[in-house]
């Protein structure tokens, strides 16, 4: 397999997670810049009714067995599967919310070890999330920050581990993923209903810090660590501009047209939910030093702006 630069035209691509919230708009994205996709999924139904053949013919959609197969004919695998974190946390959720991104990312590393160093993709890039360092209202996260001490750095670090052993001969790329802001999904579709709810106030004290990204950036940076070598080892994906909750939920109240007075309480954010509410309610500031080394542009850097592009696609 070629090795691939920037100025390569066609990529092949395998994703895994390629149905969630930020999978598929990368997919349309490979796409509409001319690569091509392997989906490889663990339900080819739900992968069918998401990229249904008629809007997508040009897409693969592989199940376990066939993973191999993909892989060993891809220039590139972004590793994105993982059961969404925002959800109510039973010790049953708990163990899947981990599992889920172990196991993919294990049998990942493994089939791309096991591949011939002559078809063997050259660069991996797993998603991974800034629940890695921790919760803070006071400390300031980069790459070089050491890991924090909660479920959620437990999490990250098991499933950077795990990518880790991808062979030294690929290119290792770990997107350390912050808040997604996006129509579809993610930690907006949830806050959203809330806030028209309780009248739209911050979430909990407000002072927390809301290290968030805009999907189509979050999409960007993954494609620019596809087909450009200076990416490699963890970045941050999360917008240079993080904010405090209370200035999110102010931005957000003024995007659609709510008064941003009345605070949504805990209790109703822990009812949506669970335990996952702590991303939420204790927060922490990550900035993204690296890709601003790496020049990385954004195309939303404030959140007022990827707010009001988001709410009017709404």
């Amino acid at each position: 397999m070629p090795k691939i630069g920037a100025h390569d035209t066609q990529m092949v691509v395998s994703v895994t997670g390629a149905t969630g919230f930020i999978g598929r708009r990368l997919v349309q994205k490979l796409l509409a810049d001319k690569h091509k996709v392997r989906v490889l999924t663990r339900s080819i139904t739900k992968a069918r009714f998401v990229f249904p053949v008629e809007n997508f013919p040009e897409i693969i959609i592989a199940e376990e067995e066939e993973w191999k197969k993909c892989i060993e004919g891809s220039n590139a695998v972004v590793n994105l599967a993982g059961m969404p974190i925002s959800t109510r946390w039973s010790p049953e959720i708990k163990k899947e919310i981990m599992q889920s991104r172990i196991n993919v990312t294990s049998k990942v590393v493994d089939l791309i070890n096991h591949t011939n160093a002559e078809v063997r993709p050259s660069v991996l890039v797993s998603a991974t999330a800034i629940g890695y360092y921790g919760t803070s209202e006071t400390q300031v996260f980069d790459e070089t920050s050491p890991s924090g001490n909660d479920y959620l750095s437990e999490v990250c670090r098991e499933w950077e581990t795990k990518a880790h052993n991808v062979d030294n001969g690929v290119r290792l790329v770990l997107i350390r993923i912050g808040v997604v802001l996006g129509k579809d999904g993610g930690a907006l579709a949830k806050m959203i209903p809330l806030f028209m709810m309780f009248a739209g106030g911050p979430l909990g004290t407000g002072n927390q810090w809301f290290s968030w990204i805009h999907l189509d950036d979050l999409v960007n940076l993954i494609c620019q660590s596809l087909t450009n070598p200076s990416y490699k080892g963890v970045i941050n994906g999360t917008a240079p501009n993080p904010v405090r909750l209370s200035e999110m939920c102010d931005q957000l109240g003024q995007v659609i047209g709510r008064p941003s007075w009345l605070p949504v309480p805990d209790f109703a954010i822990k009812a949506v939910l669970g335990e996952g509410a702590s991303i939420v309610l204790e927060g922490q500031r990550v900035l993204p030093a690296k890709a601003k080394e790496l020049g990385f542009s954004y195309k939303y850097p404030y959140v007022k702006d990827a707010l009001k592009a988001i709410v009017r696609e709404l």
